[in-house]
């Protein structure tokens, strides 16, 4: 059994997913909104997606039922996108 974490947050909306042998186990997101009127730009939005990233991550296994122990690979989007955003993927997995 393969058991995958996958990130994606290339733009305004950062989601993170489980899937364990193609059943989706969570899939959690979040949406940065701007006030109306204006559009998100890549620092803010960078930004909103670190500050929600760790937390995402905890949902997401929680919901899960499973430890951070149990994953065998992690998945992230690489590009096409917002570079700020993307970055936050490279920052967090340093840790």
């Amino acid at each position: 059994m393969v058991c995958a974490l996958g990130i994606e947050g290339s733009a305004n909306k950062i989601g993170i997913g489980i899937i364990r042998d193609g059943k989706v186990l969570a899939n959690v997101r979040r949406t940065y909104i701007t006030p109306p009127g204006e559009g998100f730009l890549p620092k803010e939005t960078a930004k909103h997606h670190r500050e929600a990233i760790l937390g995402l991550v905890k949902s997401c296994l929680k919901e899960a039922q499973l430890k951070h122990s149990d994953l065998d690979v992690i998945c992230y989007t690489k590009g096409p996108g917002m570079a700020p955003p993307l970055a936050v993927f490279i920052l967090i997995w340093s840790l």
